[in-house]
């Protein structure tokens, strides 16, 4: 942790405790349904109005990867960081067109390149449905049981709403617990790649740069939706800025970040502090030290693992600015101090204590047990440790043959009616599979369990078949026929008959493990999910009876929007500014001689006097984001669009468990340096001409 970050913490980090009645700074990650009107009124003079949301909530697009983008042209273009659309740019790679490497461009539509395994989701509607899930709780129930009640009642709302509205359906638990929705999603399968600069201009500075300001990356790609082989025509879509922003200027972040863990209870921290972050972070270094040295052995390694590499990477760092936050004395004493003070008030009303006074001690029960076994289920069930694509579609087939002969509502979270078009869409991808990166996976995998189970462990004795973890992957991936579409669609559609027959070594390697994956599942719903959504869902209630309700929910990859202004910061005597330009991203590349990860792709090295050195690059703005919301379009009060997320520095990583602002910051690229790039760089003028034809004229809906 850097050593202003006690001080930081100190000043910033009373923000966002269980649901404070005094929400500071600019936090928040806000709810379309529920925006900070008063905040925003009284500190910046702006009242979004329901067509403002609606337009901008409706131009938006998720990611099914994971990660934001946004509609911005009427001809359904789509933005996203360079980052978040890599695995298809991978995907649709070869060793004769790296893809990755050179970037891309398709001078015409019909040069645009389809992507076989990607979903976008655009929230069209959201309906509470707290009433109708909490109704299917009946008195006397236990937690498991209680548990069990709401999820077959969320997969009869969500294959319901499906039939109904022929839109995806999904449930979101908000608060933990304490509120359920129903979003509506229109969901796209035809997404095609229009252009990609190469990865080291997205990723300038590499991991030694990442999480880290000023920086210096062009981290943006575009896709377009097609729909009846035609590109989409969007109701909504997102105006490009004509002028661009200046340091001051308020922005809005609207995406969808993953996953906080601001409303957890001090017992539910020190499991994340103590068991489940150094876990996790030990998991990471291993696997990145195994991947760095198979990426080492040859260029086509190198090539093939580079997302692999990068994903370790960024998780291990920014697991570690977590970790560093959970371990800070400061953070865990103003946050205990919150904690404290709402369970006073809670007790000090008889009524509050008889009905809400116990949730923070079964929780912490829970949170014991769960560190009891957290690490087999993880590696088995939770985060799967083997990171195969071949183990994956073994895994996913058969779990299929044993779940689609349930009723619906009795089946696993994940294999519903209304998850199933997404089940095969992943199952039947015809994206590359490549041998050594699978053997390199699940030996990797294997000798994991080895190592942590135990080698006389009767899962791992099983599991190896008397071979060493290498000799066994080997013999895996040689052995398998998943790698073909049509047998893995074979195997999917003769069911628990066609499985039983089976030879297939990976298939038989998925069914050993899914009896235990399938019990650690049910403990781990049953002993720990179920008892902290019953009890999140009391302490939700006491804060909203004692602070009201005004108060933003943890992060659960679904849509929010986050505000505030572009501002650099200090540290010590050093002001770093608000915005980086050209001028710094060629003398960064001097500085470090041009080394990697300091080095230029060709084009950017040979045409540099074509560029505007002193256009604006990369910003920094306090809008409150967490991992998810890279590939957010940043917009200005008119919904113009003005850069797009890419990153958080260093002091931004405790935004997970609190915000401050002091010099925490989202790291977003400016949309001038995206414009200037494709026409000077890329003669990507036709697609600057598309996305500035935005800002010529209105959206029809605005």
């Amino acid at each position: 942790m850097l050593p202003r970050m006690q001080m930081i913490l100190i000043v910033g980090l009373l923000v966002g405790m269980w649901m404070s009645h005094a929400v500071r700074a600019d936090e928040g990650m806000w709810l379309f349904t529920r925006p900070p009107t008063k905040i925003l009124k009284d500190k910046y003079n702006f009242e979004p109005d329901a067509q403002w949301l609606e337009h901008v909530q409706k131009s938006c697009v998720r990611f099914s990867s994971g990660g934001s983008g946004s509609l911005i042209s009427s001809d359904g273009l789509v933005m996203t960081n360079h980052h978040v659309g890599s695995d298809q740019i991978g995907d649709l790679s070869t060793p004769e067109r790296d893809l990755l490497k050179d970037g891309y461009y398709a001078k015409t539509q019909a040069d645009e390149l389809k992507c076989d395994n990607l979903e976008l989701d655009i929230l069209w509607t959201i309906r509470d449905v707290t009433k109708d899930v909490e109704g299917a709780v009946t008195a006397n129930m236990s937690a498991a049981d209680a548990g069990a009640a709401k999820r077959k009642k969320i997969a009869a709302i969500e294959k319901e709403a499906k039939e109904n509205a022929g839109l995806q359906a999904q449930v979101v638990t908000l608060y933990h617990g304490a509120r359920y929705h129903l979003y509506l999603y229109k969901r796209y399968t035809d997404i095609r790649l229009v252009f990609a600069p190469e990865s080291q201009i997205a990723f300038f500075g590499g991991d030694n740069d990442n999480f880290e300001y000023p920086r210096f990356n062009l981290d943006v790609c575009f896709f377009r939706i097609y729909e009846n082989d035609k590109p989409l025509k969007p109701e909504h879509y997102l105006r490009w800025s004509e002028v661009g922003a200046s340091e001051g200027d308020l922005t809005f972040i609207c995406g969808h970040p993953g996953r906080t863990q601001r409303l957890f209870t001090m017992d539910h921290l020190r499991v994340l502090r103590d068991v489940m972050y150094p876990m996790r972070l030990q998991q990471l270094w291993r696997r990145e030290v195994q991947l760095l040295g198979f990426s080492a052995r040859g260029a086509e390694n190198e090539r093939i693992s580079q997302n692999d590499v990068h994903g370790v990477q960024n998780s291990r760092k920014a697991i570690t600015g977590v970790l560093a936050g959970l371990q800070d004395p400061a953070v865990m004493a103003a946050k205990e101090k919150a904690e404290r003070d709402l369970r006073a008030a809670v007790d000090a009303n008889p009524a509050y204590k008889s009905k809400w006074g116990g949730a923070w001690d079964k929780i912490a029960e829970a949170e014991k047990k769960y560190a009891t076994f957290a690490l087999r289920y993880s590696a088995l069930e939770g985060r799967p440790i083997f990171g195969s694509d071949l183990y994956g579609f073994a895994r996913t087939i058969v779990r299929l043959a044993a779940e689609k002969p349930k009723p619906d509502a009795d089946r696993l979270t994940g294999y519903h009616d209304a998850d199933l078009d997404s089940v095969y869409l992943r199952l039947y991808s015809t994206a590359p599979v490549y041998d050594a990166l699978e053997v390199d996976r699940l030996a990797s995998g294997l000798s994991f369990l080895v190592e942590r189970f135990g080698g006389d462990d009767p899962l791992v004795v099983k599991l190896l078949d008397g071979q060493s973890p290498r000799a066994r992957a080997q013999a895996l991936v040689s052995g398998t026929t998943l790698k073909n579409v049509d047998a893995r669609r074979k195997l999917a559609d003769g069911g628990a008959k066609a499985l039983a027959e089976s030879t297939d070594p990976m298939i038989k390697f998925a069914a050993l493990v899914d009896p235990e994956g399938r019990a650690l599942r049910k403990r781990y719903e049953d002993e720990v999910e179920s008892v902290e959504r019953e009890n999140y869902a009391k302490i939700a209630a006491a804060s909203f009876a004692i602070h009201g309700e005004d108060a933003y929910p943890d992060a659960t990859f679904t849509l929010r929007f986050a505000f505030g202004p572009i501002k650099g910061f200090k540290t010590g005597d050093t002001t770093v500014p608000a915005f980086t330009d050209f001028a710094g991203l060629y003398q960064r590349h001097a500085e470090r001689k041009g080394e990697f990860p300091f080095n230029l792709p060709p084009r950017w090295e040979n045409e540099k006097s074509k560029v505007n050195l002193k256009t604006p690059y990369n910003f920094i703005c306090t809008a409150d984001i967490i991992g998810g919301n890279s590939g957010s379009p940043v917009i200005n009060k008119a919904g113009e669009v003005i850069g797009i997320v890419f990153d958080g520095n260093l002091d931004g990583l405790v935004w997970d468990i609190a915000y401050t602002d002091v010099t925490a910051r989202a790291v977003c690229v400016d949309a001038r340096a995206i414009i200037q790039s494709m026409r000077d760089l890329y003669g990507a003028g036709a697609l600057a001409d598309e996305i500035l034809s935005s800002a010529k004229k209105k959206a029809t809906t605005m």
